[in-house]
């Protein structure tokens, strides 16, 4: 069996180490646009500063990634975040530290008393049964209040997807706690029934030793395959009953295809074979990001945690700052500490289309008012992702499903990426896995 795999990001490196392991007598084309593998997670090294172009790494309350560095032979690699990294901080009217324990969340100034005495309220909240999707918004303040939806779930949406409580599926991108309501009937009692059940905390952030790229590098040498880096591919068209694969360096005919790019990118390429899916692939939308990195020699200010996300009500210029050097220490040399600045989003992309002297102008502005740094870095970096991460908008499980049972249509054409069910490293790694089990025990 021949197989082609369009796109060497985390879902299409995966995808093809599980294909080869559960079929290792498969033969594996795989094209990638860009000269070298890992998608968004690159790791760029800026004077001995290291800066991810996009996540920093994984948590450890799922099993997916960790298996998969294990199976990979990657297990010295393993970073786990520092201890400071427990400590995250929201700015609204100003930076409070993220309360950890119900004692620090009744002193915490992040919400009112009225605010406060509402949450508690969640128990009394009768349980949604008629199975509507609903916005983040609408099932954080129906069960939490306005309060804790306009503050805690407003910077949770920009942090994770660079977008808004309006403008996210609930069921979608927090499939979790919709689940707590449906089994439990309310969130507190559900975490409750967690505890008791043994179930842990979030887990610990884990990276690699030089950065996430070191990751990607690693597993791309363990797949033995026909690499064709730097070669976009144009279209995915039939060959009779299988599949040619065109691209800029060269067709490659094949008996199975996985479209691991982005779900616009996939739209392109696939729709000269069917444009009603090719549409529906297009209407899947991601949020524009820009990342600064700021790096600095001997910053005259500590940084002390994780890093510090803003409330769109706070009307600051970034949607975040992540301490870089203090979540894992390598990111910066000796004696130097790095930030990285997340702009645009949702909330402002008009943001992400200044130029670089712009955007790292937005960054130290962000810096200034979030922490009061007003040094100027040493080193700096930027990249731009005008459409970055996507966002699970209202609907977006059903428009999933349907376009999914539309792909079926075509046997042998497969669709993956972090564009329909899960934009985790984790969920990333679950479905590639999943999908290569499914394709391996197919008949030639």
């Amino acid at each position: 069996m021949r197989i082609g795999i369009v796109g060497a990001g985390l879902s299409g490196l995966a995808t093809a180490f599980y294909l080869k392991r559960d079929r290792p007598d498969a033969d594996l084309v795989i094209f990638e646009s860009e000269g070298c593998p890992g998608g968004t997670l690159h790791t760029e090294n800026v004077a001995g500063f290291l800066f991810e172009s996009g996540g920093n790494g994984f948590l450890t309350n799922k099993p997916d990634c960790l298996q998969l560095i294990e199976d990979c032979g990657a297990q010295h690699l393993l970073l786990p975040s520092s201890d400071l990294a427990r400590k995250r901080y929201i700015f609204s009217d100003r930076m409070h530290r993220l309360p950890e324990t119900p004692g620090l969340f009744l002193r915490s100034k992040l919400l009112n008393w009225p605010q406060k005495l509402r949450l508690a309220g969640e128990l009394c909240v009768p349980a949604r049964t008629d199975g509507a999707d609903e916005s983040l918004y609408e099932f954080g303040t129906r069960r939490l209040g306005a309060g804790f939806t306009e503050v805690f779930l407003d910077a949770m949406s920009a942090g994770i997807y660079a977008s808004t409580p309006r403008q996210l599926s609930v069921a979608a991108a927090f499939p979790l706690v919709v689940g707590l309501e449906r089994e439990h009937g309310g969130l507190f009692r559900g975490m409750l029934a967690r505890r008791k059940a043994g179930a842990g905390p979030g887990g610990v952030l884990t990276s690699t030793r030089g950065g996430i790229g070191t990751l990607m590098a690693h597993l791309a040498a363990a797949i033995p395959a026909e690499w064709r880096f730097g070669e976009a591919v144009t279209a995915v068209v039939p060959d009779g009953r299988r599949y040619r694969v065109e691209s800029v360096g060269g067709d490659a005919v094949v008996d199975r295809v996985v479209v691991c790019a982005p779900a616009y990118a996939a739209a392109a390429i696939l729709r000269g074979l069917d444009a009603e899916l090719a549409t529906r692939l297009g209407r899947i939308s991601y949020s524009p990001v820009a990342v600064v990195g700021l790096g600095y020699r001997a910053l005259q200010h500590r940084l002390d945690g994780f890093g510090v996300l803003t409330t769109s009500s706070a009307g600051l210029p970034v949607l975040g700052l992540l301490w870089d050097s203090s979540i894992f220490p390598d990111r910066a040399p000796p004696g130097s500490q790095s930030i990285r600045a997340m702009i645009g989003g949702q909330r402002s992309p008009h943001l992400v289309d200044q130029d670089d002297a712009g955007l790292i102008a937005t960054a130290l502005a962000g810096a200034e008012r979030a922490m009061g740094i007003v040094q100027a870095p040493d080193v700096t970096y930027v990249k731009r992702w005008e459409r970055g991460i996507p966002s699970y908008a209202p609907g977006h499980l059903a428009a999933v499903d349907e376009l999914f049972a539309a792909l079926s249509g075509h046997p042998g054409l497969y669709l993956n990426c972090n564009a329909y069910r899960g934009v985790a490293m984790n969920d990333c790694v679950r479905n590639a896995r999943s999908l290569a089990s499914q394709i391996a025990a197919e008949r030639s």
